[in-house]
């Protein structure tokens, strides 16, 4: 059994038209607020299936007031690369390991559509594959070889819509033997009867008699009014009785056969649910099967898949807030369908061959703009949520000294703490408070971290806002190590951390690169053992990387 791909989403049950809303990579509170608060409007205005997404760990931030405000933490999404999850498989009906194969070849018929049916193990687990090619395989091979060999009597009864006649203490499990036909011939219809064999015969007495003295091990009378006077009958040999004609009995004799004998086992290929479609289209290619059955994370079986699902997948649908940019968003977004984009940073590479919902704001946070939306509806969020969003505004708008900052983030933060019953001081002092210095500097680094590529230079810029820069500071051999090793890694231009102090309203920045940059792009800055402070500088996106965009032109 062949398997590709692997699971890069959430194993959770989402419907076919789930939107993910997601920020970008190393989310911030802006980020993972926007995303909740736009998915929540959205389900709220009757576009049911909107689900709040992050692109990686939580800050410490973000996880102090999820926690303040009762929110859990929206679901990990990895990749929105197709999956098989997002394409409408067939979902066949199944079949067990001992059903006779007439049980399968019905089925097959009442669903022409279907090419192969799933033989599954007790536990739902995959154990081959029934076509009607096999099943017809098997019956003619039965012509050369007209034998039975150990199908259970039930299996048997079943096929024959037949019962046993003999007494009730006549125990029989399974049945044996060489199939053989009694017709009237020259020398007698049971010529070449061998003991052990199965005898199909109608109203024949004599027959009958002979066979029970030859000790066949089972006598099916086929539209006989025999079966009254064999009926209680004590013998070794099973009778059976069945309202079908001879030669239909010794057909469907074959197809009481368990599935299992003639299910195709060897060379399956399968497929997972979270498999990538395009890993999939490969291994078909290379493959010869009509249908192919689809597991679950279980390695139960959920359906099939033939060849055309693969010609128009179903995409999954995404929604972009606070960033538009290909290197910050999440992978495989080339192979989703853009919904919309709602963000306040400059216009990024992020391209669609359709036209899209698109609101694009200069102010200081995306949940400013997912807040004035609610507004213009007519809604309210509720008292959580509005002041979760309050403190989304005031993180990135850093307690609204960033220079990002426009009135209407005021407004919108002030109107939403008092929906919540929130002092917006006190609650700016408690985003800031939020502690991460039991945080290694490795992940300190990457918390929020962002990839920006300026007139050919290639820059990671990462950002800490705290209200203790000098503490910070303290930890700078183990930042520069790491940005070290973020440089070389990532062959990054330079490497700037940003140290953002809100009492100081000012950044220390520790940076990787040349010094001569940096004093340039902010007048004269006095740079020492790659550390300088830069009054009034809070934002990277309208400060940091403005300055550094215009220095080179």
């Amino acid at each position: 059994m062949n398997r590709t791909g692997s699971s890069d989403v959430p194993r959770e049950d989402v419907n076919v038209n789930t939107t993910y809303v997601c920020g970008h990579r190393n989310p911030d509170t802006d980020a993972i607020v926007s995303a909740m608060a736009y998915a929540s409007l959205m389900n709220t205005l009757g576009e049911n299936g909107y689900i709040a997404a992050r692109l990686g760990q939580l800050n410490d931030e973000t996880s102090f007031l999820l926690r303040k405000f009762g929110f859990s933490q929206p679901m990990l999404l990895t990749t929105v690369r197709t999956q098989i999850r997002d394409i409408d498989f067939d979902r066949p009906p199944q079949v067990g390991i001992s059903v006779p194969v007439s049980h399968a070849w019905d089925l097959l018929q009442k669903n022409p559509s279907l090419n192969a049916i799933p033989v599954t193990n007790e536990d739902g687990t995959l154990f081959g594959m029934v076509t009607a090619g096999g099943i017809a395989q098997s019956d003619m091979q039965a012509i050369e070889k007209p034998v039975l060999e150990d199908v259970p009597v039930y299996n048997v009864l079943s096929a024959l819509e037949g019962h046993i006649i003999n007494c009730d203490d006549d125990v029989f499990d399974t049945l044996s033997g060489e199939v053989h036909i009694a017709l009237p011939t020259p020398g007698g219809a049971l010529r070449g009867l061998k003991e052990g064999a199965i005898v199909v015969c109608g109203e024949q007495e004599d027959v009958v008699e002979q066979a029970l003295a030859m000790r066949a091990s089972c006598i099916i009378l086929c539209q006989s009014d025999l079966a009254e006077k064999y009926h209680d009958l004590s013998s070794a040999t099973c009778v059976i009785a069945t309202p079908f004609d001879a030669w239909r009995a010794t057909r469907m004799l074959y197809q009481a056969t368990p599935v299992r004998r003639i299910a195709q086992i060897q060379e399956l290929v399968s497929f997972h649910v979270d498999d990538f479609l395009d890993d999939v289209r490969e291994t078909v290619l290379q493959s010869r099967y009509r249908s192919y059955p689809v597991l679950d994370s279980d390695n139960h079986v959920i359906g099939t898949l033939g060849r055309f699902h693969l010609l128009r997948p179903k995409r999954k649908r995404v929604v972009l807030v606070d960033h538009n940019e290909v290197g910050q968003t999440v992978p495989g977004l080339d192979q989703a369908e853009l919904v919309g984009i709602i963000d306040h940073h400059r216009l990024g590479d992020v391209q669609t061959g359709y036209p899209v919902f698109m609101r694009n704001e200069p102010v200081g946070s995306s949940t400013t703009i997912v807040a004035t939306m609610y507004q213009e509806h007519g809604l309210m969020p509720g008292e959580k949520l509005a002041g979760l969003m309050a403190a989304a505004i005031v993180s990135d708008t850093v307690m609204f000294k960033s220079p990002t900052t426009t009135p209407r983030d005021r407004k919108i933060a002030e109107r939403l703490a008092r929906i919540a019953g929130l002092d917006l001081e006190a609650l700016g002092k408690e985003v800031f408070s939020a502690s991460s210095a039991e945080k290694g500097a490795d992940v300190l680094l990457r918390t929020d971290f962002k990839e920006f590529h300026l007139a050919g230079h290639k820059l990671g810029i990462s950002q800490i806002t705290t209200m203790d820069s000098e503490g910070m500071l303290q930890r700078k051999n183990d930042f520069l190590d790491e940005m070290h090793r973020l440089q070389e890694k990532g062959e990054y231009d330079m490497v700037l951390l940003m140290i953002t102090d809100v009492l100081r309203e000012g950044t220390a920045l520790l940076f990787l690169g040349d010094q001569e940059i940096i004093r340039q792009a902010f007048s004269g800055a006095e740079v020492h053992d790659h550390e300088t402070f830069l009054k009034g500088v809070v934002s990277r996106k309208k400060q940091m990387v403005p300055a550094l965009a215009l220095l080179w032109g």
